[in-house]
């Protein structure tokens, strides 16, 4: 039994390799369907099961996407290439730029916003050395590009430092929360990023409307004055399979 667990187990995978080299090489174009199951299972001579199991491996590589009513389509999204160094230059959010303009590439975009005052988790607190019952601004966003959700991110900020501010508004104007912090004398100089991969909760799956097996990526981002206090932190999930994250820095 366990031999013909192990040999099935590498059938699905050999299938998905298949399929895989058939769209890494443009044989599969994106947008185009591919072949029925029925097609699929006769020309490879495999179970509905072993086939399924190839299927959902591409789909969580985010290499293809059901489409209700139509079947199986190569995925037509191109991955957003972040630029996690450069995207945080304050010579672009202090023009009037957001950071998420770095990401675009002019593709169309737009984000859901939900601003209010909450305690931070554990972990947000930690970060900035105050109690569970500490009241904090958080802004919380869903980013769409290409008419399909990337992305979540929930920022949280002391609720007296931004207290009357546009930060407490759904649109931060041109900078956004960046370049109103400078002006209330807090500018953020120092970034650090923590980045780990995980699998999504049911409730972020369903909001990122991610494929079943898709990863995501935990980005949390720390933001820092000149003098080391922490004016922000930014918990950002990913679509892992629509990202690539560059970093590009000097030796």
């Amino acid at each position: 039994m366990a031999n013909e667990a192990k040999r099935k187990q590498s059938r699905h995978e050999e299938i998905a390799d298949a399929l895989r080299a058939k769209i890494d090489d443009g044989s599969l174009a994106p947008g185009e369907k591919l072949p029925s199951e029925k097609h699929l299972l006769e020309e490879y001579g495999v179970s509905l099961t072993t086939m399924r199991q190839a299927l959902d491996t591409l789909k969580g590589e985010g290499l293809i996407a059901s489409r209700q009513g139509y079947g199986i389509t190569v995925r037509e999204f191109r991955p957003l290439r972040r630029p996690a160094v450069q995207r945080l230059s304050k010579e672009a959010w202090l023009s009037g730029k957001s950071i998420w303009d770095g990401d675009l590439e002019d593709r169309p975009w737009r984000v859901d916003v939900d601003v209010d005052e909450a305690a931070p988790p554990l972990k947000v607190a930690k970060l900035f050395g105050l109690a569970l019952d500490a009241v904090m601004c958080r802004r919380s966003r869903r980013f769409h590009v290409d008419g399909r959700p990337v992305q979540l991110a929930v920022s949280y900020l002391p609720a007296g430092l931004v207290a009357g501010t546009r930060i407490t508004e759904k649109d931060t104007g041109p900078g956004g929360l960046y370049a109103r912090l400078a002006e209330l004398g807090k500018e953020p100089v120092r970034f650090r990023e923590e980045v780990r991969a995980r699998m999504p909760r049911p409730a972020e799956a369903e909001s990122l409307a991610l494929a079943s097996g898709t990863p995501v990526l935990e980005i949390v981002r720390i933001a820092a004055t000149e003098e080391g206090e922490v004016v922000e932190v930014n918990d950002m999930l990913l679509d892992a399979g629509s990202y690539i994250l560059d970093y590009v820095f000097s030796s």
